[in-house]
């Protein structure tokens, strides 16, 4: 039985913690539920930043999770504006950065991840950005306007998911882009070779320059303002802007400061978790980007930055402070969105996990699923421009069973098929 008495607090003000909340609420606890956000504006999702909102097709108030008058109608306090700058586990108390002090019985650490920063010469000029929060988005999408308008070079610093995102909205404005990374295709780690250089032929249908193999070492300014990049192979590129866009770290500094367990960075970091999303403290949870969870079905330790494990994650862990059996084994999901080409990418294969890709359907018109393959048994798949699959590819990996390739690889053979 959960108390009508107790306190349950939440840090961290974005989807995570803001859909914890609302779960909370929606399972009938009764007691005070205090979300703390250290961003002033109300909790909002990150998917649109890169998407929808930086290309100008959505509007501002389309990024939020909930109405800002939810919250007061289901008795969820917000405190905006405020980092959470000191845990104590012992006295179960968290101090906000204006000296409040909260009392918790139980405890969310939904504090996200923040981006790694460029550690070289220039990176304080003013046309140096990130892209996390909703004021980086709304900056850069300015600066992507006026570089369309004024056929402005933009260079992106990383070939990942937001690199690859932000250079087709820089594109779309009309703003010349090269992209700069060490792997020798973009998404080099998560897809391999093969797909990778899929999305590099696509960037370059749409006039992306890529530098391949090489690292910025210099960020070249005049005035205050950015005019080139310098790279470790020897070359310049011109510039207007820079987006640093090389990952993003877990944002661990409140549980480390609390003693909680967590993951070695070399490692990818977390604030390490069970399979109930709880830490090492029986009083504190965490969830989302922050959390390095045991995952049950891929049975490793695992932590995922994507907005699909934000909207799950954080109903589970407030479902476990409720006393609830929880077992958090959702298979990892991503979408992105580049030009024409919409994917969906389900499951885990990192690099030396798989043995084989396998693809059905059309590589050549971007038309296609790909499987990586352990033994038969499907580690993760990705839906190219075909639609409504995602489920029964998580329901192949969830089987676990070895499979013939060639039936995977047979656009005839419905999926639903091959499951045992």
């Amino acid at each position: 039985m959960v108390d009508t008495h107790q306190t349950f607090v939440i840090v961290g003000g974005g989807l995570a913690g803001a859909k914890a909340a609302e779960t909370l609420r929606g399972e009938g606890f009764t007691g005070r539920v205090i979300l703390i956000c250290d961003e002033r504006d109300h909790p909002y999702e990150r998917p649109p930043l890169s998407k929808g909102y930086l290309l100008g097709k959505e509007e501002r108030d389309s990024v939020f999770v909930h109405e800002p008058a939810f919250y007061a109608q289901a008795r969820i306090e917000l405190h905006l504006g405020q980092p959470a700058v000191h845990l104590d586990p012992a006295g179960r108390t968290v101090r906000l950065g204006d000296g409040t002090l909260i009392a918790y019985d139980k405890l969310l650490l939904a504090t996200g991840a923040e981006p790694r920063r460029l550690d070289i010469p220039g990176t304080g000029l003013a046309g140096v950005h990130h892209l996390r929060r909703l004021a980086h988005a709304e900056r850069l999408r300015g600066v992507l306007a006026s570089l369309g308008r004024e056929n402005g070079h933009l260079v992106i610093a990383g070939t990942g998911w937001i690199g690859l995102e932000v250079a087709a909205a820089a594109r779309s404005y009309g703003a010349e882009v090269t992209i700069v990374g060490p792997d020798p295709t973009p998404l080099h780690g998560i897809l391999g070779p093969e797909l990778g250089a899929l999305f590099a032929d696509l960037h370059r249908d749409h006039g992306v320059r890529f530098h391949f193999g090489a690292r910025l070492t210099e960020i070249v300014g005049q005035d205050g303002m950015v005019i080139s990049v310098r790279t470790d192979d020897g070359e310049e590129h011109p510039a207007h802007d820079v987006l640093a866009a090389i990952g993003a770290a877990p944002r661990t500094a409140l549980a480390e400061q609390a003693g909680l367990d967590v993951v070695d960075r070399a490692d990818g970091g977390g604030i390490a978790v069970d399979a109930a999303l709880r830490t090492s403290d029986p009083y504190i949870y965490a969830a989302g980007d922050a959390a390095a969870a045991d995952h049950p079905l891929l049975d490793t330790r695992l932590r995922v930055e994507h907005w699909a494990n934000a909207l799950n994650g954080g109903p589970a862990a407030a479902r476990a402070m409720l006393g609830q059996d929880v077992s958090y084994d959702r298979v990892p999901y991503f979408f992105s969105d580049q030009y024409d080409l919409g994917m969906e990418y389900s499951g885990y294969a990192p690099p030396g996990s798989y043995d084989q890709v396998v693809c059905r359907g059309d590589v050549g018109k971007r038309e296609f699923i790909a499987f990586w393959l352990s033994e038969g048994r499907v580690l993760a798949g990705m839906n190219v421009n075909v639609w409504d699959v995602a489920e029964q590819i998580q329901q192949l990996i969830r089987a676990g069973v070895p499979l013939a390739p060639e039936r995977l690889a047979d656009p005839t053979i419905p999926l639903d098929s091959l499951l045992p």
